[in-house]
């Protein structure tokens, strides 16, 4: 496993939880990453993404205010800030690598990582 995600558990709505993305055998700062999520039943969405250096990020509406992706290079790891969250937003959170590094728009995502289950209780 190149990438491993850790950091979901079960919140009460209007909780937080913190996601990391850590890689062991991939330079994150080679790519673009993201977060995507998957609740049963539903497709696979896009929640954040985060271009090479950080400068460049994008997120679904539905957590815009709320979550906030973000990167350490030196650590090789990257973030999910999750806020004020919703029973909606229960899912398996999964981060992935794309190129291009430089955007966040039409990217390949070519690793993925195993998911890490958020659960929020209303």
């Amino acid at each position: 496993v190149q990438l491993q995600a850790s950091g979901g558990g079960l919140v009460q709505a209007g909780g937080s939880l913190s996601l990391s993305c850590a890689a062991s055998t991939l330079t994150l700062s080679n790519y673009a990453m993201a977060w995507f999520r998957q609740a049963p039943g539903k497709e696979r969405e896009l929640v954040a993404a985060i271009n090479w250096n950080g400068g460049s990020t994008t997120y679904a509406d539905s957590v815009k205010g709320r979550f906030t992706i973000s990167r350490y290079n030196a650590k090789n790891t990257v973030y999910l800030q999750m806020n004020s969250l919703k029973p909606e937003d229960t899912a398996v959170y999964s981060c992935a690598a794309g190129t291009p590094k430089s955007t966040v728009w039409g990217t390949r995502y070519h690793y993925w990582g195993q998911g890490t289950q958020v659960t929020v209780s209303s």
